[in-house]
């Protein structure tokens, strides 16, 4: 079953030269495809990439990675005409090395990037939003969760989605004993986690939005843009 396993089925998706595991979020709850993409960093982005993305209507991206992050390697977005917002998880490059002690606390900060996503689809005019961090799948798959959840995702469909940059990044088994995350891969215990922290510290997913800026007004208009039940 998904909920067990630290890979998910590969599936059918386009792909944007220079950029690692991106792949479209929607098609899940509420949340239509062609509004929400996910990726690792754009610091490799290619013209014709920078291109693809364009294309695809994404007009906004959300980069979630830390200030030394972005100093390092910043996004290629060049006058591509999309939107950068830096809307860090952590804001410095430290956090807890074990992945059990990362996703309680990530799930506390990514209040405010999942809270500039609901704003970026509420401004977007039917154009797209990207959100990143550097591999795409812990801080970014943590705060597209919480946006997929918002618009009524089931949690097995969520699960999926989230495992899925296992196989997009290749990381079937535990990878060296090494520092960093980039080489680890995702498994549902860890979202799960983090889920429960967010339930166990606010109540809901709306509490916790609103505990980190968001109105009810701009939670509610969310889900009438996407015709969504409120299913806090």
């Amino acid at each position: 079953m998904i909920a067990d396993e630290s890979t998910a089925t590969d599936g059918d998706g386009p792909t944007v030269p220079g950029v690692r595991n991106f792949r479209d979020a929607g098609g899940l709850g509420a949340l239509p495809r062609g509004v929400l993409y996910r990726s690792g960093a754009l610091d490799g982005l290619t013209p014709d990439g920078a291109q693809k993305l364009w294309n695809l209507g994404v007009r906004t991206v959300i980069d979630l990675r830390s200030a030394p992050e972005t100093a390092a390697r910043p996004d290629a977005l060049g006058d591509s005409g999309i939107r950068h917002l830096h809307v860090p998880v952590f804001p410095e490059q430290r956090w807890p090395e074990e992945q059990a002690e990362l996703y309680p606390l990530m799930a506390e900060h990514a209040g405010r990037p999942a809270v500039a996503a609901v704003r970026a689809l509420l401004t977007a005019e039917r154009r797209a939003v990207l959100i990143h961090c550097a591999s795409g799948k812990d801080r970014t798959g943590l705060v597209v969760a919480l946006v997929q959840s918002l618009l009524g995702a089931a949690e097995p469909e969520i699960l999926a989605d989230f495992l899925h940059s296992n196989t997009a990044l290749g990381l079937t088994r535990p990878g060296p004993d090494v520092p960093g995350h980039a080489t680890r891969p995702v498994t549902a215990v860890l979202l799960r986690r983090a889920l429960v922290s967010v339930r166990s510290h606010h109540g809901t997913l709306d509490d916790h939005l609103r505990a980190h800026g968001a109105r009810a007004s701009e939670l509610a208009s969310l889900r009438a843009e996407f015709h969504s039940p409120d299913r806090r």
